[in-house]
């Protein structure tokens, strides 16, 4: 898997402090898109066991609250078994960190993934300029769903953040 950056200090995708790690390659490929470049699968650098290593460290600091994958798209076929696997590392090193997923796909759709056992909050939905609203917190646009995925497997139901 390749990714294209990572923030490591991010305010704007996801509560608190993060850290983002932008994947890519994207199929969906939204109009209006605000990374773009990302679309491309080989775009940006090899994902590899330093890279996992660096955001390691970066998630131990007091002051950041997670994680967030966004791209690109961390759900195509390609980017799965790799976030997937730094999401359950995350976890298992250290389960105070939230996880939150952003993918053009719908949640409904792929819920029964393992990826989501180890991830708090997805949102979810292609972004759709027609529908932008800049005063929406943590989407973009009006379709888009924030879903509490810890609360909907235990509610067997779609339940929002």
């Amino acid at each position: 898997m390749n990714y294209g950056k990572i923030n490591y200090t991010d305010i704007a995708n996801g509560p608190g402090v993060r850290v983002s790690l932008f994947v890519s390659g994207c199929r969906n490929k939204c109009e209006g898109c605000f990374n773009r470049e990302s679309w491309d699968f080989n775009f940006g650098k090899k994902f590899t066991i330093s890279t996992l290593t660096d955001l390691l460290l970066a998630l131990d600091k007091p002051y950041i609250s997670g994680l967030t994958i966004l791209g690109g798209d961390p759900l195509e076929p390609e980017n799965l078994p790799t976030v997937t696997s730094i999401c359950r590392t995350i976890k298992t090193i250290n389960d105070s960190k939230n996880i939150w997923i952003y993918t053009g796909y719908l949640y409904e759709d792929f819920q029964n993934l393992e990826l989501f056992d180890y991830v708090d909050v997805v949102v979810d939905g292609k972004f759709i300029e027609s529908e932008k609203d800049i005063s929406l917190q943590f989407r973009g646009s009006k379709n888009q769903k924030i879903v509490d995925v810890k609360r909907s497997k235990m509610e067997n139901e779609v339940k929002l953040w």
